[in-house]
């Protein structure tokens, strides 16, 4: 799933450089925002563009601003850092002193925070409704192959199978303010859907603030609200796989969400078998997909969904989306062909 946890600058750049198909710049134009230094830009004599670009939940999170006022935007682009800051530091499980840390260490987490019964009560009704899917428990495998590969191996069929009776969200029991796992050494990781979260939330503290008009993406989670500069709609290229410029499919946005999900965001061996997302039941990778894109109305809900879905064979993938018609999926398979749901279109406006 999608790391919190800082990773090293070159793999962050890397990282950035994949998902940043948007505002109309592609890649390489997006790849010249500054970092931690806002830049602004004037269309025509009333509205101001202001872009910033920082390292965050483990990579690069990036937002753009159109509105009337250049000290209006910039004072919420501040704000809206500031926020996700905070909730960064109470979803991650990587920083010891967080709520999900001490869960994952003890076991139990009493008069947890709100965000955080919201995030893990939202990540069970996924997990049900994907049969099981998506699943925040993986975190022990996750943590396996992170630790194998580290120290220079590949993790035993063994050492898999003897951490899967330690997943299973049904073994994760919510009520009122307590979180508590059911098993032993169970643990688990929001890295596949408090992004999603933390971007909903940054971009509802943005209208509130009074600016309608952004884009926020952090590292190919997507959430548009208003229009772009001179009224456009907002511009979101699917990232190629296969790094050859050619991107699957560009989508125009008003106001929504998108998700990707891919086997090349974060791999452990070059053949890529080994990779951040986890079949629950199996301990493995899926090499079902290369990539899922998901829309949704919320980009926690399309965050989860594509991790989700990179796990469900294709045709799972399809079903789910003719029961939830609210939500599109565009999916490229292990061999580059695309398949996409029915009400998948080019422009979500």
């Amino acid at each position: 799933m999608k790391t919190l946890s800082p990773a090293p600058s070159d793999q962050k750049r890397r990282s950035f450089l994949k998902f940043c198909g948007l505002l109309g710049l592609g890649t390489a134009g997006a790849a010249l925002l500054p970092l931690e230094k806002a830049e602004t830009v004037l269309f025509g004599k009333k509205e101001y563009k202001v872009s910033k670009t920082k390292l965050s939940m483990g990579s690069f999170l990036a937002i753009t601003i159109v509105h009337p006022s250049r000290d209006e935007a910039e004072n919420a682009m501040g704000l809206a850092f500031d926020e996700v800051d905070r909730l960064s530091k109470i979803l991650s499980r990587h920083d010891p002193s967080t709520p999900i840390a001490h869960l994952n260490q003890t076991g139990s987490l009493t008069a947890a925070p709100p965000e955080v019964m919201d995030v893990v009560s939202r990540a069970l009704y996924y997990n049900r409704v994907t049969n099981g899917a998506f699943d925040i428990t993986v975190q022990p495998v996750v943590d396996l192959y992170k630790n194998s590969f580290a120290a220079g191996h590949k993790p035993t069929e063994g050492e898999i199978t003897n951490l899967l009776p330690r997943i299973g969200s049904e073994h994760v029991r919510v009520s009122d303010n307590t979180i508590s796992f059911e098993r032993p050494n169970m643990g688990v990781t929001l890295d596949g859907i408090a992004p999603g979260y933390i971007v909903d939330r940054v971009s509802a503290l943005l209208v509130k603030l009074g600016v309608s008009n952004h884009l926020i993406n952090c590292s190919g989670d997507i959430r548009t609200s208003g229009s772009a500069a001179n009224a456009k709609q907002w511009t979101v290229a699917i990232q190629d796989p296969n790094h050859q410029k050619a991107y699957p499919d560009i989508v125009s946005m008003g106001t929504g969400a998108i998700s990707t999900s891919g086997n090349y965001e974060i791999f452990y061996d070059k053949e890529k078998t080994f990779h951040h997302i986890v079949t629950p039941k199996t301990g493995h990778s899926p090499l079902l997909a290369t990539s899922v894109t998901t829309s949704a109305s919320s980009l926690m809900e399309a965050d989860a969904l594509a991790t989700g879905m990179m796990v469900m064979t294709p045709v799972e993938s399809l079903n789910l989306m003719a029961q939830h018609t609210n939500c599109q999926c565009f999916i490229i398979g292990r061999d580059n062909t695309t398949t996409h749901s029915a009400g998948w279109s080019s422009s979500f406006a």
